[in-house]
């Protein structure tokens, strides 16, 4: 499997960027981190609140094969339609520290879209924590699932 999904992390360094092209309109791309039906698809998770503006929040739950249940949480700093989304994540009873994201979403062509997701985490220790984790086969799996998902949209 293509890793289409591309995560650099700097020796040393305490945050992580992460891009990916999609062969999707740009507010397609855009559609698919705001919608919750699409969000629920794409991240096999339950969204329990999503609050799409500045000072609004997320909750989403997942569950693993065994029925445990895992929750994550953030609130939205900035919300720009069609350009970015800057929000808090945290893993809820995980040891790896809230994290600040910076999602920035790019116009390509009229069919085509990048997305640059720029984490910070706490310390360089909980990065390299959450890096020994599957992380970005995960991510490119749910990314190549967002792909196929919203191509049935369009």
């Amino acid at each position: 499997m293509e890793v289409k999904t591309k995560v650099n992390a700097e020796d040393g360094k305490q945050d992580l960027l992460i891009t990916r092209e999609f062969e999707l309109p740009l507010e397609l791309l855009f559609k698919a981190y705001i919608e919750p039906e699409i969000i629920e698809q794409w991240m096999e998770t339950k969204v329990l609140k999503l609050e799409n503006q500045k000072y609004g929040g997320y909750l989403f739950e997942t569950t693993d094969p065994k029925g445990n249940k895992y929750r994550f949480n953030g609130t939205i700093h900035d919300f720009v339609i069609n350009q970015k989304i800057t929000r808090t994540f945290e893993f809820e009873n995980m040891p790896f520290g809230v994290q600040l994201e910076f999602l920035e979403f790019e116009k390509l062509t009229d069919n085509t879209s990048k997305l640059t997701i720029h984490i910070i985490y706490q310390s360089v220790a909980h990065r390299d924590q959450n890096l020994k984790l599957p992380f970005a086969y995960g991510l490119n799996m749910a990314h190549n699932r967002l792909q196929e998902i919203v191509n049935n949209l369009k």
